[in-house]
């Protein structure tokens, strides 16, 4: 076998992961982009609200996808596409779970697929002080310079697999996660009508009934934020997701309560604590912040320490408040940043 799979990226129209509004992908034979596709579609029907911050972030507008095929309509095309292929993205847990949602509120059964996520990978095989796919994929050789684009962050995202791959003398996806220790995950069939509904679901589709809009983030609010408790970390969660066996420290505003983004993300395996120490592995930097705002220097000063112990070696890698929302699978709307 070769380095043999399929690249894949949603954009999403709110902050309900099941609201795809486009997709990119990157078929990939022999450690070489073979061919691509990419659409825009409607997001299923009840969930094609378009927030403004999404429509910000990639540019994509209602009256664009207005007329076309809903996700659900188009899922036999993108599905075909794929085939048996593993799935990699950049932050797969998201992407994996915009298919299950998206379906899932389509009423729509989805396959099983055997997924890797280039941001665990990155990880482990860079040393960023950001994993953001820009910097992963400037890393790797393939400059993204559109991102937000569904295809370009599909086409980015097989590139730094393929270096990946490469630094590592692997010839397939499997010789690569077993030299690196790991193994691939998998996203197993499901039906709606028989299975229970993923928690993302289930909350959007309660918050319909209810007749309740998904929050839209709370006001700013001067002050030092309430840190709150440090829950210990959950530990039947999924060793796959991004988050699992990181400690993580929150600086600056956020959209949601800190004490709340504490909970979430011990909920998914994570040790949340207060200040930056040995121990950091991850600070979640709110205020608006951006990757590109390390080169800009427009930073707090937990996020300052936290380049300054990079420079040293120390391994700690900065996400944005939507990063990490979408790692959360969350429905606030900042949660669209990949």
């Amino acid at each position: 076998m070769g380095l043999d799979f399929t690249a894949i990226d949603f954009e999403t129209a709110n902050g309900f992961r099941g609201s795809p509004c486009a997709v990119g992908l990157s078929k990939v034979r022999g450690g070489v982009v073979v061919e691509e596709a990419s659409w825009l579609m409607r997001p299923p029907e009840n969930h094609d609200r378009f927030d403004h911050h999404n429509v910000r972030i990639h540019g994509i507008r209602p009256e664009q996808v207005a007329g076309l095929p809903r996700f659900g309509e188009l899922f036999p095309e993108i599905g075909a596409f794929i085939g048996g292929d593993v799935l990699a993205a950049h932050n797969a847990a998201f992407d994996l779970g915009v298919i299950r949602s998206g379906l899932e509120v389509s009423g729509l059964p989805g396959p099983a697929y055997d997924y890797v996520c280039t941001v665990m990978l990155s990880r482990r095989c860079y040393s960023l002080v950001s994993n953001s796919l820009p910097y992963a994929a400037e890393e790797a050789g393939v400059p993204l310079l559109n991102h937000h684009d569904a295809a370009e962050d599909a086409r980015a995202c097989a590139g730094i697999l393929i270096d990946i791959a490469a630094r590592n003398g692997a010839g397939s996806i499997a010789e690569l996660f077993l030299s690196l220790g790991l193994a691939v995950s998998r996203q197993p069939a499901f039906d709606p009508l028989r299975d229970p509904l993923s928690k993302p679901s289930r909350s959007a589709l309660d918050a319909i009934a209810a007749g309740v809009a998904a929050p839209a983030g709370r006001a700013f609010q001067p002050g030092w934020p309430d840190e709150g408790a440090n829950p210990a970390p959950n530990a039947a969660a999924a060793p796959d997701h991004p988050l699992y066996g990181q400690t993580v420290v929150f600086t600056g505003e956020l959209a949601i309560p800190r004490p709340e983004a504490k909970i979430r993300s011990a909920e998914l395996g994570a040790r949340p604590e207060s200040r930056v120490t040995a121990r950091t592995t991850v600070l979640v930097v709110g205020d608006g912040f951006v990757a590109a705002d390390l080169r800009s220097g427009r930073l707090t000063g937990k996020a300052r320490r936290v380049l300054e112990l990079h420079e040293r070696g120390r391994r700690i890698e900065v996400l944005s408040e939507g990063e990490f929302l979408q790692m959360l699978g969350g429905h606030l709307a900042s949660a669209a940043l990949a």
